[in-house]
């Protein structure tokens, strides 16, 4: 694909009635995980900070109260337990991919804007780290 073929999509930033969006998210989940390029890195888990905003297509049914006519955010913290569950991952970057594709997995999330920050790097500053944002092209 070359750079005059990229469409460019613009991504719904807040909830918004005239569109069915709405926002799902979790916000400064805690975990530790295996990440990092550094050999110290390799042999114990850090803390890391995810965000997770979701604009999410409400659809033409009614919610009734029913988990199962909405995005779970326990569903989306257990995905990422099994992202992190696979084992070590060098960047930043690869970490909040592989969550917003499995978020994007839904057809439901319009886009996806995840940050992934390492909390315990740099000592005079609260984080570093990575937002990607990500639009499911299928929607």
């Amino acid at each position: 694909m070359t750079q005059n073929s990229i469409k460019l999509f613009a991504a719904p930033k807040i909830a918004n009635a005239s569109r069915s969006i709405r926002h799902v998210f979790i916000r400064d989940l805690i975990v530790a995980c295996s990440i990092g390029i550094h050999s110290h890195e390799k042999t114990r888990d850090q803390r890391v900070r995810l965000n997770l905003d979701l604009a999410v297509d409400e659809g033409d049914e009614p919610i009734d109260d029913n988990i199962n006519n909405v995005i779970c955010y326990e569903k989306l913290a257990v995905g990422v337990d099994e992202i992190l569950g696979r084992g070590h991952v060098n960047l930043v970057e690869t970490l909040a991919e592989d969550i917003a594709a499995m978020c994007l997995g839904n057809r439901q999330v319009f886009s996806v804007i995840v940050r992934v920050e390492k909390l315990d790097i740099l000592k005079d500053a609260q984080s570093v780290g990575v937002e990607i944002e990500r639009i499911n092209c299928e929607v």
